[in-house]
């Protein structure tokens, strides 16, 4: 399907942010970032069916191997934020994430982001991702 027609399956969450989250210049702390990542990543597992704590109980866990961030402005105490992610590529034992944080109400873009996460057993060993979460993320990304 040519990428014009592609409509992936996106999560898209909106909240505060919190004076704990920022410096004492009241902007965001870096590090904040990549929770909102985790924020967005673990509703878009949810909305494919399994929640992340159904699948470590199921002997998965999802640990991030690859990171990327670009910062392009700065979130500040009270903005409200949106984060959107999307799946944009999974293998047998990876799947890879994409973000953009943006101030939701002036559509302002604030970071792009990028994580691979591995599919890891109990012991940390490499595996194969469950067949029917292979399955519902490539149905989400096509």
């Amino acid at each position: 399907m040519p990428e014009a027609e592609r409509h992936p399956v996106a999560s898209v969450i909106e909240f505060l942010v919190r004076y704990s989250e920022t410096d004492k210049m009241q902007v965001v702390y870096h590090a904040n970032y990549l929770v909102w990542c985790e924020m967005g990543r673990t509703d878009l597992i949810k909305q494919l069916g399994s929640s992340y704590a159904e699948l470590e109980a199921q002997g998965v866990m999802l640990a991030v191997i690859d990171l990327g961030v670009r910062y392009h402005a700065s979130a500040k105490y009270d903005d409200t934020i949106r984060v959107t992610t999307i799946m944009s590529d999974v293998r047998s034992r990876t799947v890879t994430f994409e973000y953009k944080i943006e101030n939701a109400k002036t559509g302002a873009r604030l970071a792009t982001a990028k994580t691979t996460l591995a599919s890891l057993n109990g012991e940390g060993k490499l595996i194969a991702l469950p067949a029917h979460l292979r399955q519902a993320i490539e149905n989400a990304i096509t």
